[in-house]
């Protein structure tokens, strides 16, 4: 591969509202090994051709082309991306880029285990865990999928390996696991982790989201205050969709108000499907 010239000044990309675009979501794969009821259907789920997918040499030439439009923060992602063979090999090909200063990976944990000595090494730098619950049956529920065990073997590793700054991402979902916020919390603590609580979004039509089933960030913050007492925001500039807070301890947990709060302003990401096309 090429090596890319730091020096020169490089043209920007933006979207309609004017914000750089900074950051790039891959999705390495459609497929998942889950099947997540606030996701997507149980059966009958119609997979992009194989055929279709891009190459880990397309991926790495196309990531090339958006750190020349001033990206310099790449996430991989899916579906699920672990179930694509050989992934530490398209790190390694992304960390050759010396324009991507920050790799991660966003993944349901339950291949983790068995992946994440070889991420490491290939020079992944950070990693975030879906974990909507800590109780097996509820897991197995919401999934459909019995392998609770095997996400939390795989947080494990992926600490045991070196792994920094793990972050885990939750769907606070009403009625289903609002009274594990407190538990999600102190379970990240155990990994010097963050948890970030996302707001139950609709996905179109696929699952059978409903408003009321929607815990709201101002839900959410009034929940933990209780328990925890005052909570105060971080104040940060950061184009991450989180916001950001602080518990009298000084442990800090994000929260995605993806429902009540869609727009983000500062928001700097674009995405890049399986099958190579472009989403603002």
């Amino acid at each position: 591969m090429s090596t890319l010239p730091l020096s020169r000044e490089r043209p920007t990309v933006t979207d309609t509202f004017g914000r750089p675009l900074r950051s790039l979501r891959i999705s390495v794969t459609d497929r998942c090994n889950l099947r997540c009821k606030y996701c997507m259907p149980e059966e009958e789920y119609t997979w992009l051709p194989r055929e279709t997918i891009l190459s880990f040499e397309e991926i790495a030439a196309l990531a090339d082309l958006f750190t020349e439009l001033g990206v310099d923060k790449v996430r991989l992602t899916g579906g699920e991306p672990l179930l694509r063979k050989d992934l530490s090999v398209l790190m390694r090909m992304l960390r050759r880029n010396p324009r991507i200063n920050d790799l991660a990976l966003t993944t349901n944990g339950v291949l983790l285990a068995e992946q994440a000595q070889a991420f490491y090494d290939a020079g992944l730098h950070r990693v975030t865990v879906s974990l909507d619950t800590l109780k097996p049956e509820r897991f197995k529920a919401l999934t459909r999928r019995d392998c609770f065990r095997q996400v939390l073997e795989g947080i494990e590793a992926a600490a045991r390996v070196g792994f920094k700054g793990l972050k885990f991402d939750t769907v606070a979902i009403r009625g289903y696991n609002d009274d594990e916020l407190v538990d999600l919390i102190e379970y990240g603590k155990g990994f010097g982790g963050e948890v970030r609580f996302i707001e139950y979004m609709d996905v179109g039509g696929a699952t059978d989201w409903s408003m009321d089933k929607v815990l709201s960030r101002a839900a959410m913050l009034k929940m933990l205050s209780q328990h925890y007492g005052p909570i105060e925001q971080v104040l940060e500039e950061s184009s991450a969709p989180a916001q950001r807070f602080a518990l009298p301890d000084g442990t800090t947990f994000g929260i995605i108000a993806s429902t009540t709060t869609p727009f983000c302003a500062t928001c700097d990401r674009s995405r890049l499907t399986a099958d190579g096309m472009w989403f603002l």
